[in-house]
């Protein structure tokens, strides 16, 4: 897709700050992400079931958690309709900067442009707080959004094991690093 053919479908996306009466909207928009982004790299019956009720119970807890002032969440919608969201947190005594722990589009609204913006404001959020690099881990075998990370600038750092949906995972570690002039959008 070219930039120019993106101008229409961008013009239409807006961000907004997250606030905690937000917990289950995210939460919706991070299952549904999963359902489709993690079909065959985790099991079904996780997709399926307890993914829903784990990322609610996750995202309420989060949203209402102590420690606000170290990170942003903020919603993408299009023509007022919540599809997508970022979260980008400060970790303290990180070597490693902000990390870019979720950013997320439904299905059906990848493509038009909504994980740019949502990647530039958390770079710009990292950036009004002094930090020189974010860094964010994708699930090995996600293809799609590691093509993606790769197109946006973002370079391979490392592998780590993990857990998720009851398995045994690796998860990649992108780093990027930041420049000092501030993108608008």
């Amino acid at each position: 897709m070219s930039d120019s053919a993106s101008l229409p479908a961008l013009s239409s996306l807006t961000l907004r700050p997250a606030t905690e009466a937000d917990a289950d909207l995210i939460a919706a928009i991070h299952s549904a992400s999963w359902q489709a982004t993690y079909r065959g790299l985790l099991p079904d019956a996780f997709l399926d079931g307890e993914v829903t009720l784990e990322r609610a119970s996750y995202w309420r807890a989060r949203m209402s958690a102590p420690g606000a002032e170290r990170r942003t969440v903020l919603v993408a919608e299009r023509a007022g309709e919540p599809i997508g969201f970022v979260c980008v947190e400060r970790q303290p005594d990180s070597p490693l900067g902000v990390l870019l722990d979720n950013l997320h589009a439904l299905p059906a609204h990848q493509g038009i442009g909504a994980g740019k913006l949502l990647m530039r404001a958390a770079q710009d959020w990292a950036r009004e707080q002094g930090e020189a690099q974010l860094y964010l881990y994708v699930l090995e075998g996600n293809a799609s959004a590691i093509a993606f990370y790769e197109r946006q600038g973002w370079q391979f750092s490392g592998a780590e094991p993990d857990h998720m949906g009851g398995v045994d995972i690796t998860a990649l570690r992108y780093v990027y690093r930041l420049n000092r002039e501030s993108t608008h959008y």
